[in-house]
């Protein structure tokens, strides 16, 4: 399968966001026409019985073995290389079934290598099921349904627009439509043999990984191998089989395989020869060696998944609510790491009760300048004086943070860093790591999800994670004075207005104040 060159660079920062985001390419292929007039029903299906052998059956059986049937060996996913790295280490080990659930899947050299190495295990006879939003697939049908062709390999396109050829019409239909199409699939997870899975914030794609040169994402993902795999099977079958996803059998675009063929070489050409990519495995290969030397640091715990689940008609939103029942637990200390904050009064009366009740309440969001989406911070800024009144240390992330150096991966040197993470900490016990953001988007909108983990290890693992990215060195502490205003200090410099990388940021964060608040 081929994915073309690309269109250049887009940066976050431009007033023209929306409609970058919504001409963006997925993979090129032919322009399509449309989804069938009478759709095609496609049976229920469910996930493969845990593979019998392999490299992660024999660590999923050793853990439960020695620890219990329902426990779990976890280990966090904190910098940019290890996100994408077990991410090929997995798919590469799959011997039965490989399933990916994804919110945006990107045209770059990750999206490529990542889609390279789950054609090679379909190709190896490994069956995978595909399930990505239909955000960023216009115009590119062509590759869809040739993916869809291929054996071994089923694609379904979540919440999918009619028409498939224009903008113009596709906005039409947008506004037409609103309610439905303005409802996305955020999850994002992938799980290997039924036996290892990775969730967390991260999309597919350079920023995720620490490969763009514009900004990159610090972001985290939990890797776990055991039960939790099975869980996350029931989770991919909800949705697999919902009314919200389609099959691309559906597409009215035939595949071509004289095109297909061309994809596919043209895939791996640029797989080889991507400067960009120098940090990772281009080649599938055996990664017995490194899951041998990853066994004894796994952090043994047991978890719950949450998710907000497809409905026939509309979207059971549940994630937000087991969300504050997890930081409910908290009887000394939560820590919050968040990318996206704009909260409702009784989330902050919430937590204003912890810390009244003596909960050492800790949080890390983006700041202005850190921000790739400046609504969001245009709506959380009356908020600050409410968190610090309400006793929460609140902390925002630098632009220009010291992680820098695990969040870009060389030859990678971006023009700022940005926060993706959606994870929590609660008494060094409990952790929650998913793509659940504290704003109003993701409450009531998008579909979310998150693993709680019950392992204190690994929650000491996370605090250390949290409690670094708090650092002077990688942070502003956000404060009020005396005379009651707020001011923002890190390790370099107290500043008495908001960090912002430039004074367009500055602008923008202005205007978009009037734009609705509960659509971010």
């Amino acid at each position: 399968m081929k994915v073309l060159e690309l269109a250049g660079e887009h940066s976050c920062e431009k007033p023209l966001r929306i409609a970058i985001i919504f001409s963006v390419l997925f993979f090129v292929g032919c322009s399509s026409k449309g989804l069938k007039q009478q759709p095609i029903e496609t049976p229920a299906t469910f996930a493969l019985p845990p593979a019998e052998t392999g490299l992660l059956t024999e660590m999923a059986e050793e853990i439960a073995a020695e620890h219990g049937q329902e426990h779990s060996g976890f280990h966090l996913l904190d910098g940019s290389a290890e996100g994408l790295t077990w991410r090929l280490a997995l798919i590469d080990s799959a011997v039965s079934s490989i399933d990916v659930q994804t919110y945006l899947w990107y045209p770059d050299n990750s999206g490529r290598l990542m889609l390279e190495r789950v054609v090679h295990a379909a190709n190896r006879g490994v069956k995978v099921r595909l399930i990505v939003d239909d955000l960023l697939l216009q115009g590119h049908d062509q590759l869809v349904a040739n993916l869809q062709a291929q054996p071994n390999i089923e694609f379904r396109l979540f919440n999918p627009w009619q028409d498939r050829d224009s903008l113009v019409s596709r906005a039409g239909e947008m506004i037409a439509q609103m309610e439905r199409l303005n409802t996305r699939m955020h999850d994002k997870l992938l799980i290997v043999d039924g036996r290892a899975a990775i969730i967390g914030g991260r999309n597919i794609g350079d920023h995720y990984f620490g490969l763009s040169s514009a900004y990159n994402f610090h972001d985290t993902d939990l890797m776990g191998i055991g039960h939790i795999a099975l869980q996350s099977n029931d989770m991919f079958d909800q949705f697999w089989n919902s009314k919200w996803v389609l099959s691309a059998l559906n597409l009215t675009t035939e595949p071509d395989q004289e095109i297909a063929q061309q994809q596919w070489q043209n895939l791996q050409n640029n797989s080889k020869r991507a400067p960009e990519l120098a940090a990772f495995a281009r080649k599938p290969k055996s990664w017995e060696t490194e899951l041998s030397e990853l066994k004894p640091d796994l952090r043994m715990g047991t978890s719950a998944l949450v998710y907000d689940e497809a409905g026939e008609q509309n979207i059971q939103q549940k994630v937000l609510s087991s969300m504050f029942n997890f930081f409910q637990l908290a009887q000394e200390e939560l820590l919050i790491m968040n990318a996206y904050v704009i909260p409702a009064q009784e989330g902050v009366d919430f937590l204003a009760a912890k810390t009244a009740n003596g909960v050492d309440v800790r949080m890390l969001t983006n700041s202005l300048a850190s921000h790739d989406v400046p609504a969001v911070n245009s709506h959380y800024e009356p908020w600050r004086d409410d968190f610090i009144n309400a006793g929460v240390k609140l902390y925002e992330l630098r632009a220009d943070p010291e992680i820098k150096a695990i969040v870009d991966v060389p030859p990678a040197n971006s023009a700022f860093t940005g926060l993706h993470s959606k994870t929590a900490v609660v008494d060094r016990r409990y952790v929650f790591v998913g793509s659940m953001n504290l704003d109003p988007r993701s409450a009531n909108i998008n579909t979310e999800m998150g693993a709680m983990v019950d392992s204190p290890a690994l929650a000491e693992d996370l605090a250390q994670v949290i409690e670094r990215d708090m650092r002077g060195e990688n942070a502003w502490a956000v404060k009020i004075n005396d005379e009651g205003n707020i001011y923002w200090q890190n390790s370099d410099e107290t500043l008495t207005r908001q960090p912002a990388r430039d004074g367009m940021q500055r602008v923008m964060n202005t205007l978009l104040k009037l734009g609705p608040r509960d659509q971010y």
